[in-house]
């Protein structure tokens, strides 16, 4: 298992992380995200098939640009 550790500045509140760890979970290969608001941070723990890159595009596509 390998773990992100990702800056996500378009987090603002509880709703964001619940939102971003939602979208994350259905990636297969994710085991675990979690987020935190005030630090605007959110670290993912996943394995193959996943990839970071996956994994930033997503973020992308629901408007939670990420960067690493």
């Amino acid at each position: 298992m390998d773990t992100l550790a990702l800056r996500v500045p378009g987090i603002t509140c509880g709703h964001c992380v619940n939102s971003i760890c939602r979208e994350l979970s259905d990636l297969d290969g994710v085991r675990s995200a979690a987020g935190d608001p005030s630090t605007k941070t959110v670290v993912v723990d996943y394995d193959l098939p996943v990839t970071p890159e996956a994994i930033l595009v997503r973020l992308e596509e629901i408007g939670y640009p990420a960067e690493r």
